[in-house]
């Protein structure tokens, strides 16, 4: 029959095990400009994971259709197959279907989900213990927080800024500058407009407000 200290001994460790599982669940939000490697990052963490024989799950927005809808693309030319996120998506409902045999959730262009599905992150992390990690945008193109990015920030464990250098200068670039057709700053319009880098340029504060276009 166990003694008491060995009662309270395997007491004290189920509750070193739960502390530990709580830690490695965490949600995170890696943002950046455009072209600071957002996309190229995710593919990795699928490799590094996938590497040791443990599953992951990739979602993408649906919005963003420049390759193809339900894939993740890089600017090198990597890509791969996600699931698609539109407004109904329900991400939970998919991930908890797969919870025994996923390790870890990727989402990639993260602010342009909404913010029931931004909770539906926190839940994953909560309450299934699966760590999640959105990559994407921080501000438009008129500096003004995406739905999706706001709401990572406010629930997030961990947020992380991936850098990039301005596409005029050496400094750090924090914003997003759209062009028009002839190559012409443009600071009105509809928030989502997908685009490259033929739409987009990564700038500086200083050159957002004064391109050397």
């Amino acid at each position: 029959m166990p003694t008491a200290d060995a009662c309270k001994l395997r007491h004290t460790q189920k509750n070193i095990n739960e502390m530990e599982l709580c830690r490695l669940a965490q949600l995170y939000f890696r943002y950046g400009a455009m072209n600071s490697g957002k996309s190229i990052e995710i593919l990795k963490v699928a490799h590094n994971y996938e590497e040791q024989n443990k599953s992951v799950l990739i979602f993408t927005s649906a919005v963003d259709d420049r390759d193809e809808i339900g894939y993740v693309s890089s600017r090198i030319g990597l890509r791969r197959e996600a699931i698609p996120i539109d407004p109904s998506t329900d991400i939970f409902g998919t991930v908890q279907s797969q919870a025994g045999r996923i390790s870890c959730v990727l989402v990639d262009e993260v602010q342009f989900l909404n913010k029931e599905q931004i909770l539906q992150l926190a839940r994953i992390v909560d309450e299934l213990n699966i760590p999640v990690m959105g990559f994407g945008l921080k501000n438009d193109f008129q500096n003004e927080l995406f739905e999706g990015s706001k709401y990572m920030l406010l629930y997030a464990d961990k947020i992380e800024e991936m850098k990039t250098i301005c596409w005029f200068c050496e400094r750090k670039a924090t914003m997003n500058l759209r062009v028009d057709e002839q190559g012409r700053p443009v600071y009105t319009g509809e928030q989502i407009q997908i685009g490259g880098n033929d739409t987009y340029y990564p700038v500086c504060r200083k050159c957002h407000a004064n391109p050397k276009l």
